[in-house]
């Protein structure tokens, strides 16, 4: 097995990057939930509440401030786009909770190893320096804040 290197990540971008680890532990918070048995209803919830509280306002952010760094037509950029309206419709959804919460769960962890391995070492190999600090006064400094009534994973 070859090893892993850590990614460098510019400071700027390191909040959305925990962004993506939230988002990650979303993804596990789904799997085991269903490997529990939990009523998908339940399992959905909080999902919806995760979506709203915070993977909404990320999207809107990288979209804005982060994905017009590099060019619109840029096939990464673009691979982004339509998988942030994939996320999207899948969030949004609220029929075949088993098969939408599965799907939720495969697609949101494929697209923030996306974002982290390709797309953001892209932008930040082509970002100014101008552009980091915009991207850094951006993103609220607020520390994530967990919807402890839910915790149907521990």
């Amino acid at each position: 097995m070859k090893p892993t290197t850590p990614i460098k990540r510019a400071p700027e971008l390191k909040p959305f990057s925990h962004d993506h680890h939230h988002a990650l532990l979303l993804c596990w918070k789904i799997k085991t939930g269903m490997a529990k048995n939990i009523e998908l209803e339940r399992i959905k919830e909080y999902v919806n509440w995760f979506y709203q509280n915070h993977l909404q306002t990320h999207f809107e952010l990288e979209e804005k401030y982060i994905f017009p760094i590099l060019e619109a037509d840029n096939e990464h950029i673009q691979q982004a786009l339509k998988e942030h309206k994939r996320l999207t419709d899948l969030f949004e959804t609220t029929s075949d909770l088993e098969t939408n919460l599965k799907s939720i769960e495969k697609e949101l962890e494929a697209h923030i190893r996306f974002e982290e391995r390709i797309l953001f070492a892209e932008i930040q190999k082509s970002a100014t320096k101008k552009q980091l600090e915009i991207i850094e006064e951006i993103h609220s400094k607020d520390a994530f804040v967990e919807n402890e009534n839910a915790n149907f994973w521990s």
